[in-house]
């Protein structure tokens, strides 16, 4: 591994270190947000979702928060790959459910914190830990609507190319937590969320499903996603029902902004993309490279926003080594019946971008959750030369794109990137690096 190949790893490891919970959680003092001091509560609930949600609660613990009962869920495998400087919580029930698709253990850590959410009176504060992969880690079901009904969805949403917006529009609408629902639920408890973004805009009512904010989408907005992405006559029937029901009836529809449900709810937003960019910046100047942030919006197709990076990396005229940081989430639309993720997919394309430049330069995109796609791999890393060697080895780099196989490719070329869960999630970071 080059010198470049190392900087572009340890600046992607700064990202991800500066949206831990630890980095996040460790200063806010829940005295402060809260409406009055914690003592003055009759009972402190304390529940959290998504892939941050379990080290999120144990900083919770860890300061002293008086937890009367709590529930977390967090993707399986999480709790054992807990990082050592995190105890795990004693005080609330750990449930592990099921990511990117609900399962059983999904619907029942979802029940549990409805329940606890119903047992919240108004002398009572109940506080939401909120990180990516909420909305599947935590989800039950409007009626009639079952579970394999819902998995079947969300396997359609993520299959489409469907943006977080438009999969978390239609997902809000079918579910009992989503949509502003749990905080529905709490009310007239004091409702105080502290939130991890994995999501461009940091969009509040998007993350997780938007829990405990109010819904500005409606039913017929859900329609209008899955007609788009030519779903609507492939959804199972009871969605459809349900949808139409909504549209028909708005008494239906997800609790909104001007609610007064959410006068007694708080939601701070804590960490974002940008966080981890400005980190990742830090990091690179601090490795002798002139650093800029170009966006933390990147969006739309993983193999455009590949072709994207390496534009402007090879636009760039520079007499020192230079560092373009790019943020945000793409996606990806499965034609084939590969393995891979949008971050392998897109330093795919970019290698390929890549094979026409002559100077030193290393293109690394990663998921800051250590996950990217039904892999073990956060994402990839390419050099200018790295299609010219997969080439020699006889690997086709056009035909493992096609068939949506980035990671069958990299790991017969080599440049996987392996972070293993992280504990945290606010998108993807991709770094350019080029030498001057």
């Amino acid at each position: 591994m080059t010198r470049r190949e190392d900087d572009a790893k340890a600046i992607f490891e700064a990202a991800v270190e500066a949206v831990q919970a630890d980095a996040l959680l460790g200063s806010i003092e829940l005295d402060k947000i809260a409406s009055r001091p914690l003592a003055a509560y009759r009972n402190v609930f304390v529940v959290a979702m998504g892939k941050a949600a379990l080290a999120m609660a144990s900083v919770m613990e860890s300061s002293g928060v008086p937890i009367t009962d709590g529930c977390v869920v967090v993707p399986d495998g999480y709790p054992a790959s807990l990082p050592g400087r995190f105890a795990v919580p004693k005080a609330v029930h750990i449930v592990e459910g099921g990511h990117p698709l609900p399962n059983e253990r999904s619907r029942r850590a979802a029940a549990r914190i409805l329940d606890i959410a119903k047992s919240a009176k108004r002398d009572d504060l109940f506080v939401v830990l909120i990180s990516g992969g909420g909305s599947a880690l935590c989800a039950d079901f409007q009626q009639g609507v079952s579970l394999e009904d819902a998995q079947a969805m969300y396997h359609l949403l993520l299959q489409s190319g469907a943006d977080i917006h438009a999969m978390n529009t239609v997902r809000k609408h079918i579910s009992r937590v989503g949509g502003g629902r749990l905080a529905e639920t709490a009310y007239p408890a004091e409702v105080v969320s502290m939130v991890i973004s994995d999501v461009a805009g940091d969009d509040l009512s998007v993350i997780a499903g938007g829990p405990t904010t109010g819904d500005p989408t409606t039913f017929e907005d859900a329609r209008l996603v899955l007609e788009e992405h030519g779903l609507w006559e492939s959804i199972p029937s009871s969605i459809r029902t349900l949808v139409q029901a909504g549209i028909e009836n708005p008494l239906l529809d997800t609790p909104k902004p001007e609610s007064r449900i959410f006068e007694r709810a708080a939601n701070h937003l804590i960490g974002t993309n940008m966080t981890a960019l400005e980190a990742a910046r830090t990091a690179a100047v601090s490795r002798g490279y002139t650093a800029r942030i170009e966006t933390s919006g990147m969006a739309g197709d993983a193999t455009v926003a590949g072709r994207m990076v390496v534009g402007r990396l090879a636009s760039e005229e520079a007499s020192a080594p230079v560092c373009l940081l790019f943020g945000g989430e793409t996606t990806v639309e499965v034609r084939g019946n590969g393995r891979g993720g949008r971050n392998q997919e897109l330093a795919l394309m970019a290698g390929i971008e890549l094979s026409a430049v002559k100077e030193g330069v290393v293109v690394l995109s990663g998921g800051t959750d250590g996950v990217d796609g039904p892999t073990d791999a956060a994402g990839a890393w390419v050099t200018n030369r790295s299609i010219a060697t997969a080439r020699q080895r006889g690997l086709d780099p056009l035909e493992y794109l096609k068939n949506n196989d980035s990671y069958t490719f990299f790991s017969r070329a080599g440049g996987l990137l392996r972070t293993g869960h992280t504990h945290t999630n606010v998108m993807d970071i991709v770094v350019c690096l080029k030498s001057g």
